[in-house]
């Protein structure tokens, strides 16, 4: 059996099958047909209005019901203690622990995934939203009174969640990377993390409140809940219902901080990609100078990572003003502050591409490992056998090296085509002429072939 989330998730590597500058040619190409074809057809704004229709009230009282939604607070709750416990009481084999591939495999990459086509099912599983809303029902029972909160600043924003991004995946592939481990965290101090992360979280939602905290601060709330303003299934006023695809992203990003979430969901992504491939270089000479100016071996190599997931950080936020920047330029443009936000979801199919081309083989294969052999023995000690399929392993012959080419590729294209049509979208909201949104778009359409072959770089180093 194979430990793979803590490398770049290729379980596969040989020639590509044609040449990546090929590849990228055809994407730009893609782009560029796309780009004239929505200047000529799409001449008013389609997904600016909320055209919202609810589904069946069973259904919306059936999953959005108390009883249902403590059921779901509870099994997240159940799922997060279980993990926690097989991190701290379980094997310190990566491989053989529940709570890894838990926490960085079937959260981390399959709830995105769900989000995307079934809107924000994180929200009734979140541990800490149910915990945080018992411990509140509880207070307001013995006290008589519901608990008060102090008001969130508006200027914060998301920020809390953009910089909690970064820590979340510095913990994964900086920290875990040179803690000892061959590949990976070690799963006990995952399961620290997750306790200390808990801690910090419910005394968050005591200062502010359990829903105000999960719609700017919590992690997880926020970037899955990025995710899912791209789908067409979500909740309104206590009902479920269906929505146009697309329209909700348009009115995400009007919260401070937002871009910054979804920029640092792509700079992480692109990191975990780059540093064995495109980054590899240019990191070893500067681990090798940190060695040589002092610094101890572990500490290089952290400020090592350190220094280029920043530096990714920086070059993706710097491509995205500089388009930005480009459409203030054109006549009737709004104030670059505005532009700067209202874009800001534009980026969000091509985060979710990001994320597609990195980890859909580690996430097929991984997912093998999660529900047969990990969910009957989670310590991994060889004591149980819960389900019978403790002896079970993966099977790597499932997508050919050529099928995941194919599928990354396809992630990006379409990723790109989708951000640059909310981007038109935007641009004839803005601008009343459809001619001059079209030539705002031109800088959009360069911010999206530069992320497109950004993008096919990285996969073609990395299977090379």
């Amino acid at each position: 059996m194979s430990w793979l989330p803590f490398a770049h998730a290729l379980a596969a590597r040989q020639d590509l099958p044609v040449p990546a500058w090929l590849f990228a040619w055809g994407a730009s190409i893609v782009l560029i047909v796309s780009f004239f074809a929505l200047s000529v057809g799409w001449r008013t704004p389609r997904f600016e209005r909320d055209r919202w229709r609810p589904l069946g009230a069973g259904l919306s009282r059936a999953l959005l019901s108390l009883p249902a939604q403590t059921a779901f607070g509870l099994i997240g709750i159940f799922l997060l203690g279980l993990a926690i416990y097989a991190g701290l009481r379980g094997t310190e084999a990566p491989d053989r622990n529940f709570a890894l591939t838990f926490f960085f495999v079937t959260v981390w990459l399959g709830f995105p995934l769900f989000s995307v086509f079934l809107g924000d099912v994180f929200r009734p599983f979140n541990p800490w939203r149910a915990a945080g809303r018992a411990i509140g029902g509880g207070f307001t029972v013995l006290a008589g009174q519901r608990p008060t909160h102090f008001a969130y600043p508006e200027r914060l924003g998301r920020w809390p969640a953009a910089i909690g991004l970064i820590a979340v995946v510095w913990l994964e592939v900086v920290y875990g990377a040179s803690g000892g481990v061959a590949v990976g965290l070690d799963p006990h101090t995952a399961a620290v993390a997750a306790l200390a992360y808990s801690g910090y979280t419910l005394a968050m939602m005591a200062l502010f409140g359990v829903e105000q905290w999960c719609r700017t601060g919590e992690v997880f709330s926020v970037y899955f809940g990025m995710f899912a303003q791209l789908g067409c299934f979500g909740a309104k006023d206590g009902r479920l219902g269906v929505r146009r695809p697309l329209a909700a992203a348009t009115r995400w990003a009007t919260v401070p901080g937002s871009a910054a979430v979804v920029l640092a969901s792509i700079a992480t992504t692109s990191f975990d990609g780059a540093q064995e491939g495109a980054f590899k270089g240019a990191m070893e000479s500067t681990f090798d100078w940190l060695v040589d100016a002092g610094f101890g071996l572990t500490a290089a190599l952290r400020l090592t990572d350190t220094l280029f997931i920043a530096l990714c950080f920086a070059g993706v936020a710097l491509v995205y003003l500089i388009g930005v920047r480009g459409m203030a330029g054109v006549p009737g443009a709004p104030s670059f502050r505005k532009l700067r936000s209202g874009f800001a979801h534009t980026l969000i199919p091509i985060a979710f591409a990001y994320l597609v081309a990195h980890y859909f083989s580690l996430f097929v294969f991984q997912e093998q490992a999660q529900f047969t052999y990990l969910l009957s023995d989670p310590l991994g000690t060889g004591s149980t056998d819960l389900f019978g399929t403790a002896s079970s392993g993966i099977d790597f012959q499932l997508l050919s090296a050529n099928a995941i080419w194919y599928v990354q590729v396809g992630a990006l294209v379409v990723g790109h085509v989708i951000g640059l049509t909310l981007a038109h979208d935007r641009a004839t909201a803005y601008w009343g002429d459809y001619r001059q949104a079209a030539r705002s778009q031109y800088w959009m359409l360069a911010v999206m072939v530069a992320f497109t072959c950004f993008g096919l770089y990285l996969l073609s180093v990395a299977n090379s």
